[in-house]
């Protein structure tokens, strides 16, 4: 993985990627997808395509950058009192905004950049960091709670897999038999 995928940019290598990324929603909102080109997005962002292919190799690529950064988090996951409750509250939360066309589109972007840039590896990441605050909590409280990757295994890869290939039952009631399995499995496997 390169450092771009690992470090957030600073100085004017930040200004670029905030003006471009915001150019690449814009345009998408006035002229559509198809519609968009590098040279279109360097223009609107007020640098040349050479700063933009250079920077990210192609239009897939910068799709995918921007969509990694839409699909990152905006606040830790809430507080609702306990493992269970907090579980059940991110697990619907993030069934709900992957599930949403928006969700959708920026996974598929993220998963169609280049692999060695690691863009579906810093959307994982996010997931295990909003579920390890979740569990981080919950220990603090004195509660038993399950392996992270348990909780990726259990709630996060099911979720993902029917949002991509089956979005049908991703109901509250859906969502709530992934935690139970999850916290069945910490049950099975903490030894608490």
């Amino acid at each position: 993985m390169n450092a771009r995928a690992t470090t957030r940019p600073g100085g004017r290598s930040a200004r670029v990627q905030q003006s471009v990324h915001q150019a690449v929603r814009d345009l998408e909102a006035e002229v559509g997808r198809e519609a968009l080109t590098v040279p279109l997005i360097a223009a609107r962002a007020g640098v040349t395509p050479s700063t933009v292919y250079r920077r990210w190799g192609d239009l897939r690529e910068l799709l995918s950058d921007v969509a990694v950064e839409r699909l990152r988090p905006d606040a830790p996951p809430a507080d609702h009192g306990g493992l269970r409750a907090d579980l059940a509250a991110w697990t619907v939360q993030f069934a709900e905004e992957m599930d949403s066309t928006a969700g959708r589109t920026y996974i598929r972007d993220a998963l169609l950049g280049d692999p060695e840039q690691g863009n579906a590896a810093r959307c994982s990441d996010y997931a295990a960091e909003q579920l390890r605050a979740v569990c981080v909590r919950a220990a603090g409280r004195g509660e038993a709670v399950p392996e992270l990757e348990a909780l990726l295994d259990v709630l996060v890869a099911p979720l993902m897999y029917r949002i991509l290939f089956r979005p049908s039952d991703l109901s509250q009631a859906y969502t709530d038999r992934l935690v139970a399995a999850a916290l069945g499995r910490a049950g099975s496997s903490s030894g608490s």
